[in-house]
């Protein structure tokens, strides 16, 4: 089977082939796909698969991803993580916010890396993500609650949120994840206490604790199998406080 890719930036075809196909290889082990195909000139990809059932489908659905990834800016060896089950992509064109102004994208670029980017890693430590900021756009990946954390984050610089604001709702974020975490569901079973209750009960009134082991007698007696001769035979036996009287109607 073969699959179209999308199309990545001419200036990222190199980072994906890598040294002498390094980068290429890596990508076709990590997907299990026979082969990748690269444009060099376009920077049209194909990818050649297997038959169906001989490699993983999930793998095939989120290699897109990655490769989107890396032709917006992201590291090939930190984008592959994105075949994993539980890491998935997000992308935040910045242009959605500050429209086409060249001088604006400069200005909301430099705000979310931050002074020698401490702002892009504090955010990605608080988040466990990886971020990727290329020209208009940034790309993250991240495990599911972390990565819509880092989103949010990513969409409040854009807006023009104070760093401080950001940081505080990162930090509450990241809190009220560690609660979640430490939850314990549980289901709480109840014991059947209406016997125990029941003879407490019956040691107060006199005689009653006789009807009530009377009443247990008929009640297993009533669950006897017929098949068994000895069961039947046991609960046939009269006990002393217990007659049968025949009378006729």
């Amino acid at each position: 089977m073969r699959q179209s890719l999308p199309r990545v930036p001419k200036d990222r075809i190199a980072v994906l082939i890598g040294a002498k196909g390094a980068t290429r290889r890596e990508l076709e082990k990590a997907a299990g796909c026979k082969s990748i195909q690269i444009d060099s000139v376009t920077g049209d990809i194909e990818v050649e698969w297997s038959d169906i059932g001989d490699y993983d489908p999930v793998k095939a659905l989120k290699l897109p991803d990655v490769i989107k990834a890396v032709g917006r800016g992201m590291a090939p060896n930190r984008a592959i993580q994105l075949l994993q089950d539980d890491w998935f992509f997000e992308m935040v064109d910045l242009r959605d916010h500050v429209g086409k102004r060249s001088n604006q994208q400069r200005r909301i670029r430099a705000r979310i890396i931050g002074s020698e980017g401490k702002i892009r890693k504090m955010i990605e430590q608080h988040t466990n993500t990886e971020i990727s900021i290329y020209k208009s756009t940034v790309v993250l990946v991240g495990d599911g609650a972390g990565l819509s954390s880092a989103r949010q984050a990513i969409e409040m610089l854009a807006s023009g949120s104070e760093h401080g604001t950001v940081i505080k709702h990162l930090e509450r974020e990241r809190r009220k994840s560690r609660l979640e975490a430490r939850s314990i569901d549980y289901i709480e079973e109840k014991e059947d206490t209406n016997i125990e209750s029941s003879e407490g009960f019956a040691d107060l009134v006199p005689g009653l604790s006789d009807v009530v082991n009377r009443r247990g007698r008929r009640l297993k007696a009533s669950q006897v199998d017929p098949e068994n001769e000895e069961a039947v035979t046991e609960m046939m036996e009269l006990s002393e406080d217990e007659e049968v009287s025949w009378e006729e109607e």
